[in-house]
């Protein structure tokens, strides 16, 4: 869908101009071993084979055998060699590429500075000198390349860069591609000789790979952030996406306003999203003493933790939730934070209630109300620190039998590795092989135990050499099916096994339901794998996948399976990329491909989904980094202990709840616990029963407990819950909004009004539902 707007003259000059621009791709890693080079040669010899016409200039493939064998038949135009501190340089030959005037040239490097005789000082004009004569650029830069991550680099790894490109150089190119390569990956290229290590180079230490990868993911996160709310923009779409976080605070001059600002930066953190923080101001009052010194305070505060502050007038107290939701809307808030109101129930029904108001107005947007906690923590803005456990005394303890049978267990347990990917068509099979078939060239036994090429030519190719193992046939009702034989695997004992499709649903009559159960079986038998899924399959994002594509994801895979793996590997492909593939009828067949981009691959969906693949393998970096190293971790530990109280009914909305309350207990480290009520003088149906065990098996599979309680009467629901998240000490309850109508409310009375009056002791989430802004999917993708 294009926008209906009319070009102004300036835009339609500027939109005639690019016609005659050449087109800027940059690769983009972590660090120089990663793969930029490897993927830009091979997109080049791509290219070729489809009639255009590429050549190569100042390519260093540093003697990297596999590397060197994508540059195959490419033309290579000679690059001027100069010296610099005793190494050699590779300048690009513009005359030369101008003479032969190609259509595409591949060139690595692109924060190089140029010898001081040379037509330009740096790679980056030169590129962009030849951009202006119709050329195409293909090239490659480090994230720690770019000037704003240079500070931060060296801050959190100690490592000096020399050369560095703008900050906006990213924002000029018309495709940028994260080349994910794990900290394991690259050191064992290291070992192997394939990455050349600098002498005294600290590049090379797993705290800073891991530092620099999850910079990489973050920054190309932030990038698919800005570019999904300009498409969102041009749509007239409102609201947040469903991809990040943005946490808004509404404070005031007070003590608790500073209390409100820190709990909103630590969701923030922990979520990795934005902050904005708000305060209303009756413009027609001067602030008294106390107020303007509690303004200073949080102005100061927001600066220092990197939120937005803005003042908002006040009209009245009546307006200002229809006000801040607008305001919400209008900035695609997730979340809004504020404080427990000290109203009682005669004041709220007198007075108006900001809390209950806003609950009434909002949709897709969450209400975090913060505790009170002034009397219990003092009135402070910088909250206490806590000591450091004695971890060093762990050490000496002795283990119990079977703490040491565990033990065992896990060092006999094969390694496991998974590629991610935003979306099917990505790539995850195609590397998942050329993985495999290095590992055999390396004399390792790799077999393939479930392949699922879905027709694709180029995956296929890649088979190569491996060998696959035959699949099971299962007799079900009459109709032969097949599956991955798990017995087999086991018998054979590869030393590796390539597993396609990790969230897969075995057929019925499988020893195992699910193909992760198969996957544990394998690597407890100690045989490695490694395997693939995409984003849309964790159980978790689940609610957050079907509100950007209104598609309900069927086959899913527990977040900790993912934990459990030694490497995470995204493929990254934009959003481009991915719907060209399709049109070639690389995905699917091509009767297919006209459903496909209209529903599941559109844009939107695409952009939204790649930037929930980066946030999510960004996120468990920053966990494995804080496991390994707590004081690199990108977003810092979360000091206080939580206990979160998920409160849900048997509607269809309590998956949601139960998920959500998962992702949050994940991030603050929290012990977390879901409560069902069930009312005495309800009957506990079979149809009841059964949804009750459904709610289990999902607490269950994500680590949580569930506990059913009784109640006598609906209106003791509110402290019935209330009572059992003090005595599990809950620092957080989660509750799904009330969808009662006025009536029905004034009724039945609504448990969140009531819930909300009797937990102002402790902070309550309450979620949002959401309103689907597209049409839902005919199907759900494969692959």
């Amino acid at each position: 869908m294009e926008s209906f707007k009319r070009k102004t003259p300036e835009e339609l000059l500027l939109s005639i101009s690019k016609l005659h621009l050449g087109r800027l791709k940059i690769y983009i890693g972590a660090v120089s071993g990663s793969g930029k080079t490897y993927h830009m040669l091979r997109e080049g010899r791509s290219l070729k084979e489809q009639g255009i016409d590429v050549v190569m200039c100042a390519v260093s493939t540093m003697q990297r055998p596999e590397t060197v064998e994508q540059v195959g038949d490419l033309e290579r135009i000679p690059s001027i060699h100069w010296m610099k501190d005793g190494a050699e340089k590779k300048d690009l030959n513009l005359d030369a590429l101008l003479e032969r005037n190609p259509e595409v040239v591949l060139v690595d490097g692109l924060a190089h500075r140029n010898r001081k005789e040379a037509k330009f000082p740096t790679r980056m004009e030169d590129i962009r000198f030849l951009l202006n004569r119709g050329i195409s650029i293909i090239t490659t830069v480090n994230v720690y390349e770019l000037e704003g991550v240079k500070e931060l680099a060296k801050k959190l790894t100690g490592v000096e860069v020399g050369e560095t490109v703008p900050d906006n150089t990213l924002e000029a190119a018309d495709e940028v591609v994260l080349i994910d390569a794990t900290p394991e990956m690259l050191l064992s290229r290291a070992a192997e000789g394939h990455v050349r290590l600098r002498r005294g180079s600290t590049f090379f230490k797993h705290g800073n790979l891991a530092v620099l990868r999850e910079l990489s993911l973050r920054l190309m996160a932030e990038g698919v952030n800005e570019s999904l709310d300009k498409y969102r923009e041009e749509l007239g779409l409102v609201g947040p996406s469903g991809a990040t976080e943005r946490i808004l605070v509404s404070a005031q001059y007070h003590w608790n306003g500073s209390i409100y600002v820190r709990r909103g930066q630590q969701i923030a953190k922990r979520l990795n999203g934005e902050l904005m923080v708000v305060t209303f101001v009756n413009k027609e009052r001067e602030l008294s003493k106390d107020e303007a010194t509690f303004r200073r305070s949080i102005i100061k505060l927001a600066e220092k933790v990197g939120g937005e502050f803005e003042e908002l007038p006040l009209c009245s107290r009546r307006s200002l939730p229809k006000i801040l939701v607008r305001y919400a809307l209008d900035h695609k808030v997730t979340r809004i934070v504020l404080g427990h109101s000290k109203q009682n129930r005669w004041q709220e029904l007198w007075q108006g209630s900001i809390v209950h108001d806003m609950l009434k107005q909002t949709r897709n947007i969450d209400v975090f109300v913060v505790a009170d906690r002034a009397e219990h923590e003092g009135e402070r803005i910088l909250p206490a620190k806590l000591t450091k456990p004695q971890e060093e005394a762990e050490l000496f303890r002795r283990l119990s039998s079977l703490e040491v049978e565990r033990k065992i267990q896990q060092i006999r347990r094969g390694r496991f590795k998974v590629y991610i990917g935003a979306a099917p068509g990505v790539g995850k099979t195609y590397t998942m092989l050329r993985e495999g078939n290095d590992l055999l060239k390396k004399g390792i036994k790799v077999l393939v135990g479930l392949l699922e090429t879905h027709g694709r030519k180029e995956t296929l190719a890649q088979v190569g050499g491996l060998e696959l193992i035959p699949r099971k046939v299962i007799d079900y009702r009459g109709t032969r099916l097949e599956e991955m034989d798990t017995e087999e695997i086991i018998r054979l004992n590869p030393e590796v096994v390539l597993i396609d499709e990790l969230a897969h649903t075995n057929v019925p009559g499988s020893k195992n339901k699910k193909r992760y159960e198969d996957v544990l079986e394998i690597l407890a038998a100690g045989i490695s794998v490694i395997s693939t899924v995409n984003v849309q399959h964790l159980e978790s994002l689940n609610d957050a996948v079907e509100q950007i594509t209104g598609v309900r994801v069927r086959e899913t895979v527990p977040d900790h399976i993912l934990r459990l793996a030694d490497e995470v590997q995204l493929i990254d492909v934009t959003p481009q990329s991915l719907q060209q593939r399709m049109r070639e009828g690389k995905i699917y067949a091509m009767d297919k491909v006209d459903q496909a981009l209209g529903h599941f691959f559109k844009t939107g969906n695409l952009i939204a989904l790649r930037e929930l693949a980066l946030r999510e393998i960004a996120d468990d970096v920053d966990e494995r980094l804080e496991s390994w190293e707590r004081s690199s971790s990108l977003r810092g530990p979360w000091r206080r202990k939580e206990v979160i109280c998920v409160c849900i009914d048997s509607s269809p909305h309590a998956e949601r709840l139960i998920r959500r309350g998962f992702r949050i207990a994940y991030r603050l480290k929290a012990a977390w616990y879901v409560t069902y009520v069930q009312q005495e003088h309800a009957a506990l149906t079979e149809e009841l029963s059964l949804r009750l065990e459904q709610l289990k098996k999902l607490t269950d599979r994500l680590g949580g407990t569930f506990e059913v309680l009784g109640a006598v009467r609906r209106k003791e629901i509110p402290e019935l819950l209330v009572r059992r998240a003090d005595e599990h000490q809950a620092t957080q309850i989660i509750i799904g909004q009330s969808r009662l109508s006025f009536w029905r409310e004034l009724r039945k009375g609504s448990i969140v009004k009531r819930l909300l009056r009797r937990a102002r002791h402790i902070d309550v989430l309450v979620v949002a539902d959401y309103d689907r802004l597209q049409p839902a999917a005919a199907q759900e993708p494969i692959g």
